[in-house]
């Protein structure tokens, strides 16, 4: 079973797949995948860079995030451009991730930050979302990334509104509060995850058997 998990920025995506792995659950992370594709070297850096031009290398021949950042997020067609070229690689990375996956493994974690806007919510069997006050998501990505909050609210407006995000999970994690009690939720939701599996697998033999 293919769980994608998602929350804006700063709403502590990271802290929960830490604790889903914590209990043996296989985690992949669009964003770490994304990092890969566009370190130095990295497959997409020369698509980017004749997208963008020069302007987004630093001195050293590396990709300038920040100045991407910074174009994407104060132009959408920019942003539109960044995401054609990153996508469907970062997509095409998952795909050949799961397929790796052992069929004992009753499910298994898929962190998107953008699995609602790009439509990946539609792909996957269950939804979660990590969610927390706006002003918390500020304090910790400033603290995280050492971000103003000019730069970081321009990424929370191009993500979708908080509350379209809680009206599409089918499960929601409230990381309001400390990180234990984030682990706790994640240790119920793990059970209750590994059971849902369970009843699908069951079903699955049995529609076979109809087909046949």
């Amino acid at each position: 079973m293919r769980v994608g998990l998602t929350g804006g920025i700063g709403c502590g995506k990271s802290a929960a797949a830490e604790a889903f792995r914590a209990l043996g659950v296989p985690v992949v992370d669009a964003d770490e995948i994304a990092h890969r594709l566009t370190a130095p070297d990295g497959p997409l850096v020369p698509a980017i860079v004749a997208a963008f031009g020069p302007r987004v290398l630093a001195a050293e021949g590396t990709l300038d995030r920040r100045r991407l950042r910074e174009l994407v997020f104060a132009d959408p067609a920019a942003r539109q451009r960044l995401e054609s070229i990153v996508h469907p690689a970062v997509r095409a990375e998952i795909a050949r991730w799961v397929a790796t996956l052992s069929d004992d493994v009753p499910y298994c974690i898929i962190v998107v930050p953008l699995l609602i806007e790009t439509g990946l919510d539609r792909e996957v069997d269950h939804v979660i979302v990590v969610d927390c006050e706006k002003d918390q998501q500020v304090a910790r990505v400033s603290a995280r990334d050492h971000l103003r909050p000019t730069e970081i609210l321009p990424i929370m407006r191009a993500q979708v509104s908080r509350r379209e995000r809680r009206g599409r999970a089918d499960t929601l994690l409230d990381n309001t509060g400390s990180r234990e009690n984030l682990w706790a939720q994640v240790a119920t939701v793990h059970k209750n995850l590994c059971e849902l599996a369970r009843k699908q697998q069951q079903k699955e033999p049995a529609i076979q058997s109809r087909a046949k």
